[in-house]
């Protein structure tokens, strides 16, 4: 992520530039067992050859696989920057993330849920954070 300190004014603000591809890749693939392959003209990652993610180099773009509340969550933090895919992929959980503009923790947060969307129990349960029983 690359970031600049805005030192115009008297208030110090960050101001995120955006997350890399390294970033995205970096992460993703310190999932278990997670790969990374083409898809169509797009970087897909996997787990158990199922995707949970893919990034458009082009558009900046980044498309993971929630369930529809975690997607309701996700794009309530700002609808410019994650939003619903606009057809019926987008209906079952497709959420496009403009990788220009989110911050990188927000970005983090989802990347993880899409995995444990994905993943098989056994290996979503080694990154999930610890939930009250």
């Amino acid at each position: 992520m690359a970031v600049r300190f805005d030192t115009l004014n008297s208030r110090k603000k960050v101001i995120v530039i955006m997350v890399a591809i390294d970033t995205f890749r970096k992460i993703a693939l310190s999932f278990p067992e997670v790969t990374e392959e083409p898809h169509f003209e797009k970087t897909s990652f996997r787990v158990k050859k199922k995707i949970f993610a893919t990034y458009d180099d082009k558009k900046k773009r980044a498309c993971i696989k929630l369930s529809q509340i975690d997607q309701n969550i996700f794009s309530a933090a700002d609808k410019t920057i994650i939003f619903p895919v606009d057809n019926k992929w987008g209906k079952q959980g497709w959420t496009l993330i403009e990788m220009d503009k989110v911050r990188e923790d927000l970005f983090i947060d989802s990347l993880i849920t899409a995995y444990c969307e994905i993943a098989p129990k056994k290996l979503a349960d080694q990154i999930r954070p610890n939930e009250m029983e």
